[in-house]
Order: C-alpha cells, then structure tokens, then sequence
C-alpha cells in the first residue's frame, strides 16, 4: 500500500496551432489501498492526468509523490507502476500467459508462483480457457481482460486502470466489477480508475474525483456527489437521468419561501422547512438556478404542471418526460406508472429535495433546505 498525492500539477501541450492546458493545478490524494475514480467527459483531463502519473507524459508543473518518494521525474519502468492501458497494448508474439506473467517473469518470481497467479487471475476475469492462445485470435473482451490480468497479477505501489472494461458486454461487466473490487480491497492496491461512465466509478470507488476542462470540479464519495454536489457542473453531471434545472426567482416572506419558476410555476415552502441560515442568505439572493433530482420530482398532487411527452418503462422504473413552461423535465418512479402522451399531470418536490445554486457561479448555494 503507498499514499499517492499529486500537488499544482500542470499539464500543457504545446504546438504551433495553440497550447492546450489540459490539466489545470491539481490537487488530489489517494489514501494507501483506497480506490478512486477519475470521471468526466473526453477531453476533461482524466487520461492526461493518469499517463503524468504513469510517466507516459512529463508534468509540466507540478509534483507527483508516492509513499513519500517523488516520481514525476523518474521513468516510468521504476516508478513501481502497475497500468491497464484501454488499448490493451499485449505483445502479439507473447500468448495469453505469457502476456499476464510478464513482469513476473521479469522480477525473477519463480515459475510455480507465476503460474499460481496467472491461473488465479485468469479464472477470476474468466480467460482461463485461452491463456495459450495468441492476442490475434481472441476477441477484444478477451484481450482487454488479459491487459488488466497482466497488471492486476504484479506487486506494484500503484495500479491505474483505463476504461478497464469499456469492450466487456454489461452482464459479463456488472459480474467483474464486484470482484475486481473484491481483489482490490483484499489486496489493498492503491487505485486509480480512468471511465466516462458513472455506473462503472460509483460501483468500484470509493471516491470518484470528478474532472471537466482540466479543473477538478469535486472529490468525494459518490453518495456525497449525488446529495451535496459543489457546483452546477457536478450536479447535473452526476445522476442518470441528469438533475433537473430551473431558473426562479427568490421571494421570501416572513412565513413562506417562495421560488418563482420559468414558465410560470411557483413553489412555495413554509419557513419552517427552511433553515433561518439559509433563509437569510436567500433573502439577499434575488435569483437561484434551482436543481431537482428526478427521483424527487413526485407524479401527483402538486404546484408543478405539465403535459406528458413521453412514458417509459425501463424494467426497474419509470420515466416520465414532462413538458413545464416549454421545457422539458423528467420524473423517476420505482413503480410502473401508466401516464399517456399527450395528458396533464401535477408534479410536486420536498423542499428536502431541493438543490439551489448560483446562477452566475454554478457554485452551490444549498442542499435540502440547509446552506451548502
């Protein structure tokens, strides 16, 4: 187990067209044996930010330390680095085994425990079957799982996984999640996972740190993503289907909060529900961007109305596309909810529920009636 902690790091790409500054001052560290994500969009700094680690690209300013032995100017064979490349990257006149035991071979492990590991490892992402044969003849699935066997079987400080599953079929996915994590926390390896996708990180991190233009927008567990994003960009980031967002206007009165919704809506709470901190922040706010989870967005009785779009069952929920005041929202219901195209509903939302940020900022205001 090492501690990776990575200080003002920089990283621009320079060219004759334009720098890019893919990677702006960041800040993050990784406790000994914890599991962290690395989550945003092409292009938001995530790869660049693994291969500075790995040593594939120079930092350009900045420091990288692991268990206390800065690394950021070594070469990346003796950082003690174990990486999963998305590309698979195996050496084709290498078989499937000899792939996986490669930096064993290399470290003068002897035979029988090359062996050991390598079926052990071969069995668990479920490629034992094919550990003689070649990389051109198994199927992409195959050699991307040879390519995390091969660094998930090495004694390393760190180990960095790049979309580790991106060409596995969902259920064969959802299967190795839970044991990678399993081998992860058995083992406690120190961490690092590259994905764009939310389901993938909130299943194997325990932080996810989440990442657009370059900056690092938050770092946190996922359930603190979900309820206390920091800003705009996380909390519509975080969440499928993605945060509903209104414009409103505060007015607040000695006994109610009231939020005058685009469209024409009004939401109205009594102060009680409320904090008197939060109240006092809103009375000098004159507009909020106003943020409900869909799951929060209740089919009944309630203020908000709209006229259905669309009614879909997914097999675990519903999904409901509701056109308010021009624009469209969507509700979630665990149950099977039959609503027509085409027919008037009422919506209401908790002011629990609520999300408010500012609209100039994107930074958070408040969560669930209480100041951010």
């Amino acid at each position: 187990m090492a501690e990776l902690v990575l200080s003002k790091v920089d990283k621009i790409y320079r060219s004759r067209k334009g720098d890019v500054h893919a990677v702006r001052s960041l800040d993050l560290t990784v406790a000994p044996g914890e599991i962290v994500a690395l989550l945003g969009a092409s292009g938001c700094g995530k790869t660049s930010t693994l291969r500075m680690i790995a040593g594939f690209e120079e930092v350009t300013n900045g420091q990288i330390v692991l268990g206390g032995k800065p690394i950021h100017a070594l070469p990346p064979a003796a950082r003690g680095v174990a990486m999963a490349f998305e590309a698979y990257s195996l050496y084709p006149p290498l078989t499937i085994g000899e792939n996986m035991s490669f930096a064993l071979k290399a470290s003068k492990l002897p035979q029988a425990e090359q062996n050991t590991r390598v079926k052990a490892m071969a069995e668990m992402l479920e490629i034992a079957d094919i550990l003689n044969r070649y990389p051109s003849s198994v199927s992409g699935g195959q050699q991307q799982r040879a390519s995390l066997g091969r660094a998930l079987v090495r004694d390393a400080g760190l180990y960095l996984l790049d979309e580790p599953m991106g060409q596995l079929e969902p259920q064969l996915r959802a299967v190795l999640r839970g044991r990678i994590k399993h081998y992860l926390r058995e083992h406690k390896c120190t961490t690092i996972l590259v994905t764009h996708d939310q389901t993938e990180a909130n299943a194997l991190a325990d932080r996810i740190a989440v990442m657009e233009g370059g900056v690092l927008q938050q770092y946190a567990t996922p359930a603190e993503l979900k309820v206390r994003p920091a800003n705009l960009f996380t909390g519509t980031f975080i969440g499928e289907p993605p945060m509903n967002v209104f414009s409103a206007e505060v007015k607040a009165v000695a006994d109610m909060v009231r939020f005058d919704v685009e469209g024409g809506t009004t939401l109205s709470y009594p102060a009680a529900e409320i904090s008197e901190p939060l109240r006092a922040k809103l009375a000098r706010t004159p507009r909020v961007a106003l943020g409900i989870r869909p799951h929060a967005l209740h089919l009944g009785e309630g203020p908000v109305r709209g006229k259905v779009m669309a009614c879909q069952w997914l097999g675990d929920q519903t999904h409901v596309a509701v056109e308010v005041g021009g624009r469209t929202v969507v509700s979630v219901s665990q149950e099977r909810v039959s609503r027509q195209p085409g027919s008037d509903v009422s919506l209401a939302v908790a002011a629990r529920d609520l999300h408010l940020f500012d609209p100039e900022t994107g930074m958070a205001i408040a969560h669930g009636g209480s100041l951010a």
